[in-house]
């Protein structure tokens, strides 16, 4: 690249060599009207059109020759807090997590010595984490905190020439980045299995937990874990909120009544068969018949008493 873009509305220029092209950085000091915590004065960089793939380590690496780089804030735009807040809810409704699987863990469950916890509840252990970089939008924006003021200056003079960006190994970019993606989403057997393991023991625990509340709101027997029946103050006749044995109360002990209402017995079906079906339709027709006739002889009783009589 022969000539460098100029600064734009105040903007200084870092001409970037990447990835066989040359990118643009444009930088300035960040500037604050209250006492900004998160962003100290004079000590914060505004830095756009950082790589998509750039991480902390990379960004302190490019800076080293100005100062030492404190830390660095990335602005997150609306799908990267939408993924935030998904694994928020996420964490929330998930069973408690145990460190990463050791070799230990990684054993069949029946030759492990397990301790029998009466309250614990399980932890899950979870798969191995992906540590691979965070690929982000083009043109992103990052904050970058010096410790001192004099490494904001040196950062600020503008460059003559296009500087390397520099490269981890530990985390790989490019195809390698999603060949390493592709495996480590792709853990082995043994890792799986000691993971849906312990997700199911989380899981039974949680299910037996739930079952003893709502057995205790049914009326069912509560047992505890050394096999006695809880024993509390309840119903009419002694029967307990939890079901199990009670002590009868009061009103019980004086009545010697439960207080419970009887049953109504069912009653017998009048069309069940089909002789009280036919014989059903025959007396409603029946009645229907009579009701025409009683009907008719009123109306012919009325109309003989309404007739005008001359004399």
């Amino acid at each position: 690249m022969s000539t460098l873009p100029k600064p734009i509305s105040g903007l200084t220029v870092i001409p970037v060599a990447y990835a066989r092209s040359t990118l643009i950085l444009y930088a300035h000091a960040h500037l604050s009207k209250s006492q900004d915590v998160v962003y100290p004065e004079k000590r914060t960089l505004f830095l756009v059109n950082i790589p998509v793939d750039a991480t902390d380590r990379e960004i302190s690496l490019f800076f080293k020759s100005c100062g030492t780089v404190e830390r660095v804030v990335y602005n997150r735009n609306s799908r990267d807090e939408a993924e935030a807040e998904a694994e928020e809810e996420e964490e929330e409704t998930s069973p408690p997590l145990s460190p990463s699987p050791s070799s230990q863990d990684l054993q069949p469950r029946s030759k492990r010595k397990q301790r029998p916890t009466e309250s614990a509840s399980p932890s899950v252990i979870p798969l191995p984490p992906i540590p691979l970089r965070t690929l982000r939008n083009t043109g992103s924006i990052a904050h970058v905190i010096f410790l001192d003021t004099s490494s904001l200056e040196k950062v600020l003079v503008p460059p003559t020439k296009p500087r390397p960006w520099p490269s981890s190994s530990e985390e790989p970019r490019g195809l390698a980045h999603y060949a390493a993606l592709y495996d480590a989403q792709r853990p082995s057997l043994d890792v799986v299995k000691v993971h849906a393991d312990t997700w199911m023991e989380w899981f039974e625990f949680d299910l037996a937990k739930t079952k003893q509340k709502l057995a205790y709101r049914k009326g069912e027997a509560i047992v505890d874990n050394d096999g006695f029946t809880l024993v509390t103050r309840g119903g009419a006749y002694g029967q307990t909120l939890g079901g199990g044995v009670g002590v009868a109360s009061k009103a019980f002990e004086k009545t010697s009544r439960t207080g419970s209402k009887k049953k109504k017995e069912p009653k017998e079906k009048e069309t069940f068969y089909a002789f009280q079906k036919a014989e059903k339709q025959r007396k409603a027709l029946l009645d229907l018949r009579k009701n025409f006739e009683a009907d008719k002889a009123r109306i012919d009783k009325m109309k003989e008493s309404r007739r005008f009589k001359p004399y």
